[in-house]
């Protein structure tokens, strides 16, 4: 399939909304398990819109913003906090065992195993949007590849997101 034709299946125009959808759906799902994450992750999924926005308008702004927001959490929830590893490790039961008692207790006073298990959700959407923003890297169609505008959208992005933890994180 040639690359320039009208069949070939763009990054910023199928997988970024993609990636996007699945994070935001896994926003949504953790919001409202955890009331306390609603308003964080309404200003969160802000993001996520305008990775979108400015991918489709193949924008390296958009690009380096979506590549930096997704390196930046998956790290945090595969390294750091482990969420990632409980979520597949939750599934996994799920999966194993058919019963939903874990999915919906919180055992020693935790989140509810669905949090976890969207967290897995968004990390995989963060894999698609990484995967996708370099795509979208290779992609012909974006004349206007100069790297400093990646680098701002990834500061931009850092800066929104240590705001809005400030202002709407969790007490």
């Amino acid at each position: 399939m040639n690359r320039d034709s009208a069949t070939w299946i763009s990054a910023s125009r199928v997988w970024i909304p993609i990636g996007a959808a699945l994070f935001t759906v896994a926003l949504i799902v953790s919001a409202l398990i955890v009331p306390q994450l609603r308003l964080l992750h309404l200003l969160q999924a802000l993001i996520y819109v305008a990775v979108v926005i400015l991918a489709r308008r193949d924008s390296m702004w958009g690009v380096g913003a979506g590549i930096t927001i997704a390196v930046v959490w998956n790290s945090l929830n595969l390294f750091v906090t482990h969420n990632m590893q409980r979520g597949a490790a939750v599934l996994w039961s799920f999966l194993r065992t058919g019963e939903m008692r874990e999915l919906l207790q919180a055992p020693g006073g935790t989140l509810p195993g669905l949090v976890p298990m969207m967290v897995l959700l968004g990390g995989i959407g963060h894999f698609i949007l990484i995967a996708a923003c370099l795509a979208a890297l290779l992609d012909r169609r974006i004349n206007d590849k100069k790297v400093w505008k990646m680098v701002g959208g990834g500061v931009v992005v850092l800066a929104y997101f240590a705001l809005i933890i400030i202002v709407a994180g969790p007490r």
